[in-house]
């Protein structure tokens, strides 16, 4: 998992800031902050709107800094054609962008925190995390539905996570679960026209291209759990770049940085890989009590074991860790072999 990374700067709790109309298109601010802040980033429209939040973060932290922008194609951009399991799965979408900031062609990477590995990558640390947006999934359907109970039984469902599609077979074991790839433009379309009756996608990315209010329902988290991380943006930097660590670490939201620490680490304890069909997240109590709750199964869903602890707020990382092994002793052995062979891939 990500080295935690901080500095001081201005308070962490920060809410997601207005677009600024200085980047990227246009020049760079003059500022007295050192040279300009290089975000890696790829080159997807997501991926776009991520990494111009980020940016948008730190010049209203810090007025007058530059910011660049790094584009960066990754192992799963260039092979579209292959689901992602069959690529790895781990780092596919985010080994080049790391890769880039590692050579200092950048200072910074810019990632979904669901598509990074939880293992730390050596040379970098986790430099900060922004407010996390909704981290739910959501239903989009060719015509409007209220969730999963209005699709009729053998509707074609789409969807290229492992985590989802043992949610879907245990939930729904009557429709058609099938493959999908491509970014999220093009699964909302594929919907829409029918292609498929519905996909599932994460909210957060939906509401981040402006999709969020069309043909969508979102889908309970006490019962589809969401990947780890789902809704939080993970930015990284090198472990040695102090400058940039100082800076960054301002638009980080602490609540945002805590549920990511406990999620990571429950998936860490799985093995780190982000395509087992696993899910957790967790929540604060009050304001003293920290509550996580996850699923682990096999890949079809069956098995499906559940669990959800409390705990206190300031030990987020041996909530995650507590979660994941007690759901391990309670899985059947495929679902544990399953588990094992994700450690070896």
């Amino acid at each position: 998992m990500p080295t935690d990374a901080r500095a001081q700067g201005p308070d962490p709790a920060r809410a997601p800031m207005d677009s600024v109309t200085t980047w990227p298109d246009q020049a760079p601010l003059e500022g007295g902050h050192g040279p300009a802040m290089r975000l890696a980033t790829r080159q997807s429209a997501l991926a776009l709107a991520q990494t111009r939040l980020v940016a948008d973060a730190l010049l209203e932290a810090w007025p007058g800094l530059e910011v660049e922008l790094v584009p960066v194609v990754t192992e799963g951009d260039r092979r579209r054609d292959v689901p992602t399991t069959e690529l790895g799965g781990k780092g596919v979408f985010t080994a080049a962008v790391q890769q880039a900031v590692l050579d200092g062609r950048a200072d910074l990477a810019v990632h979904s925190a669901k598509d990074l590995p939880a293992l730390q990558t050596p040379g970098l640390v986790l430099a900060a995390v922004p407010e996390r947006a909704d981290p739910r999934d959501v239903l989009v359907a060719r015509e409007p539905v209220g969730g999963l109970d209005d699709l009729p039984p053998g509707a074609s469902v789409g969807t290229g996570s492992p985590r989802r599609v043992a949610l879907l077979r245990w939930l729904r074991p009557d429709l058609e679960v099938l493959p999908i790839r491509g970014n999220v433009d093009t699964r909302v379309r594929k919907a829409r026209s029918g292609e498929f009756d519905a996909v599932v996608l994460a909210a957060a990315g939906l509401d981040r291209l402006g999709l969020g209010e069309e043909l969508t329902a979102p889908l309970d988290p006490e019962l589809f759990t969401p990947a780890p991380g789902q809704g939080c943006l993970a930015v990284e930097a090198r472990e040695d770049d102090t400058r940039v660590l100082g800076l960054v670490s301002a638009i980080t939201h602490r609540p945002s940085r805590v549920a990511l620490r406990a999620e990571w680490a429950f998936l860490a304890t799985l093995g780190g890989s982000c395509t087992l069909p696993a899910g957790a997240i967790l929540s604060t109590r009050g304001d003293s009590r920290l509550e996580i709750q996850g699923f682990l199964s096999a890949a079809d869903g069956k098995g499906l074991v559940r669990e959800r602890l409390a705990g206190p707020l300031d030990d987020p990382e041996s909530l995650g860790q507590v979660l994941a092994t007690r759901l391990l002793d309670a899985c059947s052995p495929e679902v544990r072999a399953l588990v094992d062979s994700a450690r070896l891939a």
